[in-house]
């Protein structure tokens, strides 16, 4: 009938890995695996557009990440480690009987799509990584780049106990939600509703303390400490890579993604997005998904810092 709505594509499966962790997961469609990891302070919601839009070509599974929303959400930061993050990609792509994906991760989804990659390469195919840097260019920046220091503020805060999870559930979660809105160039990309997914994933016992352990585990080990010299940080990324970038991401400088070419063993390409900031693939989300399409249906390119 004419006007009706095109029902959504995806479903929800709760996946139990190996280790007993249970996660749910939006999956849609059928073809090679895509994985597609969102952020902090989000949800499995994040990819919305690109679940709409890969799913007729690719078996698209969009977890809520440990801790968040329905997943479950182990107590304590040790369980929030990268390795245990990382260790959730591999497992997720032999739970769906897979020898390898295309992993796609934004923000924090970015920094464990970046992890996965340089600690279980035999599981990532193709990576794309969207507002989200290299893990040892972070630790690079937050020693020599002062303006990128000072944007990192709240990794800092977030190490405070309780004070963070007091501030941040306030008024439902109104300043986290405030701060997507007011974060995006394009502000209309986010309605009520959009929001009310992210506190809905947030609002669960222990989801928030969950989320802000991804950043306690990560700066009480990952990011005080130089790791040795046989550690995976040390790896490069084997991965033909595709790096999208809005470029007026209020937390992230675009100097985070120069000089990279050391951290790559073959081709890498770089994609910025000048009228976007931070949630690139929902402000841009036609754009963002003709990008990733273009990148896995054909040959990865070769040349670094093309924009767009």
């Amino acid at each position: 009938m004419a006007g009706q709505t095109k029902p959504d594509p995806w479903r929800f499966e709760r996946i139990v890995l190996p280790g007993g962790l249970a996660l749910r997961a939006a999956v849609a469609g059928k073809g090679p695996l895509v994985l597609m990891l969102h952020g902090f302070p989000e949800s499995w919601y994040s990819w919305r557009h690109q679940l709409r839009a890969l799913s007729a070509s690719y078996t698209c599974a969009a977890p809520e990440l440990r801790g968040y929303g329905e997943s479950d959400a182990p107590r304590g930061v040790q369980n929030y480690t990268m390795e245990a993050l990382a260790g959730d990609v591999r497992d997720l792509v032999l739970h769906f009987g897979r020898q390898h994906a295309v992993v796609i991760g934004h923000d924090w989804g970015g920094a464990i799509a970046w992890v996965a990659s340089l600690m279980h390469p035999e599981v990532v195919e193709r990576l794309v990584i969207l507002n989200c840097p290299h893990p040892l260019q972070m630790k690079r920046h937050l020693r020599s780049n002062f303006r990128q220091l000072t944007r990192s503020w709240y990794i800092f805060f977030f190490q405070l106990p309780c004070l963070p999870e007091l501030m941040l559930r306030a008024g439902n979660f109104s300043l986290m939600m405030r701060a997507i809105r007011e974060g995006a160039v394009r502000k209309e990309a986010f309605t009520d509703a959009d929001l009310d997914h992210f506190r809905e994933a947030l609002s669960r016992p222990y989801a928030l303390t969950a989320a802000l352990n991804y950043y306690r585990a990560l700066a009480r080990r990952d990011l005080l400490f130089d790791p040795p010299a046989d550690h995976w940080l040390a790896r490069k990324v084997q991965a033909p890579t595709l790096i999208i970038w809005g470029e007026q991401d209020i937390a992230l400088t675009k100097e985070l993604t120069y000089g990279m070419e050391d951290l790559f063993a073959r081709e890498f390409e770089i994609k910025y997005v000048p009228d976007s900031g931070h949630w690139v693939q929902q402000e841009k989300p036609d754009l963002v998904n003709r990008l990733l399409l273009d990148f896995l249906s054909g040959p990865a390119a070769a040349t670094a810092g093309d924009s767009e």
